[in-house]
C-alpha cells in the first residue's frame, strides 16, 4: 500500500513542480506553450506567477509526504492538491468552448487523472493505517505479563 501512496504522490508531485516552476519562473512562456491555457485570455504575469509559487507551495507538501508517508503528512498534502485539483477538472468540464475534440478529451482525462489519484491516495493511506491499527489492537489488549 505504501508504494502505491508513494508512487501516487509522486506523481502529484512532479505535476505541481512542472507547472508551478514553470509559471513562477517563465509565466508568458508557459501561457504561450502549455496545452490549451492560451484559450482562457486574458494573460496576466502576476496572476500566473502568484499560481506558480502557490503550486510549488503544494509541490513541497507533497513532498514531505513522499519522504515519510505517515498519514498526518500524506492526508493534508493530498487534501491540499484536490483543494485545487477537483474544482480545476471541474471547470474544465464545463469550460470546454474553443477546444478541438482531440485537447478536450485529453485535458478531461489528464485532469480526471489527477483529481482521481489524490483521492485514490488518501482513501488508500486511510485503509492503510486501519489495517495497521487493527493488527496493532491484539497487542495492547493482551494483559501485561507479571
Amino acid at each position: 500500500m505504501t508504494v502505491f501512496i508513494r508512487i501516487g504522490l509522486v506523481i502529484l508531485f512532479l505535476d505541481e513542480l512542472v507547472v508551478g516552476m514553470w509559471n513562477a519562473l517563465a509565466p508568458k512562456s508557459f501561457y504561450l506553450n502549455f496545452p490549451t491555457v492560451d484559450l482562457t485570455p486574458p494573460f496576466s504575469e502576476h496572476y500566473a506567477r502568484d499560481f506558480g509559487w502557490a503550486t510549488l507551495g503544494i509541490a513541497f507538501l507533497l513532498l514531505l509526504a513522499i519522504i515519510t508517508p505517515k498519514a498526518h503528512f500524506v492526508i493534508p498534502a493530498t487534501v491540499a492538491y484536490l483543494i485545487f485539483g477537483i474544482p480545476h477538472f471541474v471547470f474544465h468540464v464545463t469550460e470546454l468552448d474553443g477546444f478541438t475534440p482531440g485537447e478536450a478529451i485529453a485535458l478531461t482525462a489528464a485532469n480526471a487523472f489527477v483529481a482521481l489519484l489524490g483521492i485514490a491516495v488518501v482513501l488508500v493511506t486511510i485503509a492503510r493505517d486501519r489495517r495497521v491499527r487493527r493488527r496493532r489492537l491484539p497487542e495492547l489488549s493482551r494483559p501485561s505479563e507479571p
